[in-house]
C-alpha cells in the first residue's frame, strides 16, 4: 500500500513540474501575485502557528501599527484571513497558501543544500524527488581531502548488511579497500551497472567487487544508460554524483528520511525492471 501511495505521488509530481513547463494559458497566479504572497511569508507562518491580533502581529513581527493594519487589510481583502474574536486567522485557503509557502522555501534550501550534487547527475533525472534529502548530509571532494565523499559511502556500507544501487562507474573504486574489510562478504548485494563499467570491473582481477562478482556473490544486472549513483544501506541511502571524464566521485548526498527510502526503492525497483541478468 505504501509504495502504490508513493509510486502515485511520485507520478504526480512529475506529471505537475511537465505540466507547469509547458503551461501558458492560465493566468493564475501571475508573477505579481507570487511575489505579493511571498513578500507576507513572514505573516502568512506567523498565522499557521495561531491567531494573533493586532498587537501580538506588531510584537512577533516587529512591525509598525500602520504595517499591521496593511497586513490584516491585506489578508481579508484575498480571502486569506478573517478576525474573529479580536483575533485574526487563516481562512481555510489562506492555511493552504500559507503551507504551500513553507514547502516552496524548504524546497529552496534543500536545493541551495544539494547545489553541489546537481553539477554532477544526468541531466534527464526529471524522477529526482529533492524534498526528501532536507536534512540529509551532503559530502563534497575538496582539494584538502578529495577522498571524503567516498570515505562516507564506505563508512556507510561498512555498517550495512544490505547493499542494491545502481552507478554510472566503480560503487566502489579500486584501490579503495583495505585487505580485511571484505566490503562484499556476508551481505546481499544487488548492483546495476552500465555495460562497460562490468566489462571494466572484470579486467581488474583481485578487487573485493570483481572476485565477488565472479563468484556469484553480488548479484549484477545492467542497463545502458544511468542517471546518476544510487546506493541503498540498510538504515540510509545516498546519491553520487560523479566527474563524466575521471569517474571519481565528487559528491555524496545521505540520508535516514523515511521517505526518502521509500523513494529510493522505487527508483531502484524502475530502474532494476528496466536491466539486464548479467551475462557469463
Amino acid at each position: 500500500m505504501t509504495h502504490n501511495l508513493l509510486d502515485e505521488l511520485i507520478r504526480y509530481d512529475r506529471d505537475v513540474q511537465r505540466d507547469q513547463r509547458r503551461r501558458t494559458l492560465d493566468p493564475f497566479p501571475d508573477t505579481e501575485t507570487m511575489v505579493d504572497i511571498v513578500r507576507h511569508s513572514d505573516l502568512l507562518r506567523a498565522l499557521l502557528v495561531e491567531p494573533l491580533d493586532r498587537r501580538e502581529i506588531e510584537r512577533t513581527l516587529e512591525v509598525s501599527r500602520a504595517t499591521s493594519h496593511r497586513f490584516v487589510r491585506w489578508l481579508e481583502e484575498h480571502g486569506y484571513g478573517e478576525r474573529v474574536d479580536d483575533r485574526y486567522r487563516l481562512t481555510g485557503l489562506g492555511t493552504v497558501v500559507a503551507d504551500g509557502v513553507c514547502k516552496f522555501e524548504a524546497y529552496l534550501r534543500t536545493a541551495r543544500r544539494l547545489d553541489p550534487l546537481f553539477e554532477y547527475i544526468c541531466e534527464d533525472h526529471e524522477e529526482l524527488v529533492i524534498e526528501p534529502f532536507a536534512d540529509a548530509t551532503v559530502t563534497v571532494a575538496t582539494p584538502a581531502d578529495p577522498y571524503a565523499p567516498i570515505a562516507r559511502f564506505l563508512s556507510l556500507l561498512r555498517e550495512s548488511d544490505s547493499f542494491s544501487g545502481f552507478n554510472t562507474t566503480h560503487m566502489i573504486p579500486p584501490g579503495t579497500e583495505k585487505s580485511d574489510d571484505r566490503l562484499l562478504e556476508d551481505r546481499t548485494v544487488e548492483l546495476v551497472y552500465v555495460p562497460d563499467t562490468v566489462e571494466a570491473l572484470r579486467d581488474e582481477l583481485g578487487t573485493d567487487l570483481s572476485t565477488a562478482i565472479d563468484e556469484g556473490d553480488v548479484t549484477v544486472r545492467t542497463r545502458e544508460a544511468l542517471p546518476y549513483g544510487l546506493a541503498v544501506f540498510d538504515d540510509r541511502v545516498g546519491i553520487g554524483g560523479y566527474d563524466d571524464e575521471t569517474g571519481t566521485m565528487r559528491v555524496f548526498v545521505d540520508t535516514d528520511a523515511a521517505i526518502a527510502r521509500e523513494w529510493a526503492l522505487w527508483v531502484f525497483d524502475s530502474i532494476r525492471a528496466d536491466s539486464r541478468p548479467l551475462s557469463s
